[in-house]
């Protein structure tokens, strides 16, 4: 039975102003093994917010030997082009490693992970790494850095990139005169790596990161009798997020009238997270639990689960026993924060 946590909320990140007012998230996950046969996973809870992602793990070693793994944390692509809208943490504020898109960190029984960062240029399946590295480009495909890189570029150089499809060459008039941009279109693929022993018995692992928060100005998902498309996006966000009728109810109340429209004091943003990765170990999960935090009490949440009650006046828990992730519905989370821009 899934049940919608709603009704609470949470301060969220500030949604960049973009052209279309929308911001795309990025879906990142946890830790991945080569697949392993020894080791179980007695416990996970899962802590997500708008401010940040937390796992604690709990592996079971029950071969009785000491057990060397490679253990992977896949990072969601980033894609580069003109329309590239997608909340990265990392462009939010200047941080000590700018190649640490998400502030990722991992501890292993207690001490932190030097976890070693591969990253990879793509543009239709071609690695490109090489060549954006000879002619000192950044390979993450966005920022300042990237862009003044690009520009600086011989015309010849710049030309090879465009036949390559790596850039996308943007002219424009912002009242000086023509300027051009050239825009990264390629995508970055990145992936942290360490190699953990893990003895006989029980071993702590722990990750953080920032995640991508992605949104969009207004209430986007609730029948409009206006829009006749409106009815498959409210499907598609019952599918997604299980909004449920209390949340409906509760939008409703506050459904503020305009011109044959109707608009909702709030804003949407997402976080997703990827568990269907997860399945790599010995088994179920033992003990899984998993925790909302919203952050502010005044805004409303939306998520698929099952058994979630509220603990708190910002969180929802879900605890599961012998849990499989499923591959059929990640963690999508529909966050509604409230705005005043319709106030009177």
């Amino acid at each position: 039975m899934r049940l919608s946590a709603c009704l609470v909320a949470l301060s969220l990140l500030p949604v960049p102003v973009l052209a279309n007012d929308t911001t795309a998230q990025l879906e990142a996950g946890g830790l991945v093994f080569v697949n392993n046969q020894t080791i179980e996973m007695a416990s996970e809870h899962l802590f997500v917010s708008p401010s940040q992602i937390k796992v604690v793990y709990e592996f079971n070693n029950t071969s009785g030997q000491d057990q060397h793994l490679l253990v992977a944390f896949p990072m969601p692509d980033v894609e580069g082009g003109p329309d590239m809208m997608t909340d990265v943490p990392s462009s939010r504020e200047e941080g000590p490693d700018p190649s640490n898109l998400f502030g990722f960190e991992t501890t292993f029984a207690g001490e932190p992970v030097d976890a070693e960062l591969h990253q990879y240029a793509f543009r239709n399946n071609v690695d490109y790494s090489a060549e954006l590295q000879a002619l000192g480009i950044p390979l993450a495909p966005f920022g300042e850095q990237t862009q003044d890189a690009l520009n600086a570029l011989p015309e010849e150089d710049l030309a090879q990139l465009a036949h390559l499809g790596l850039v996308d060459r943007m002219e424009y008039d912002a009242g000086d005169g023509p300027q051009v941009d050239h825009t990264p279109a390629w995508t970055l693929r990145s992936t942290y790596t360490w190699e953990a022993t893990f003895p006989p018995g029980m071993s702590e692992v722990v990750h953080t990161y920032t995640p991508s928060v992605g949104g969009t100005v207004g209430t986007t998902f609730m029948p409009e009798d206006a829009n006749p498309d409106s009815e498959q996006r409210f499907a598609e966000y019952q599918k997604r997020y299980c909004v449920d009728d209390d949340l409906v109810a509760t939008l409703e109340k506050v459904a503020i009238p305009s011109d044959g429209w109707t608009n909702y004091p709030y804003v949407e943003n997402w976080i997703s997270y990827i568990w269907s990765t997860g399945n790599n170990w010995a088994g179920p999960i033992g003990k899984f639990t998993l925790t909302v935090d919203k952050e502010d009490p005044k805004a409303l949440v939306s998520f698929c689960g099952e058994n979630v009650k509220k603990i708190g006046p910002t969180t929802f828990e879900m605890t599961a026993t012998d849990w499989y992730p499923p591959y059929d519905q990640e963690l999508e989370i529909l966050l509604l924060r409230p705005v005043d821009w319709y106030d009177q």
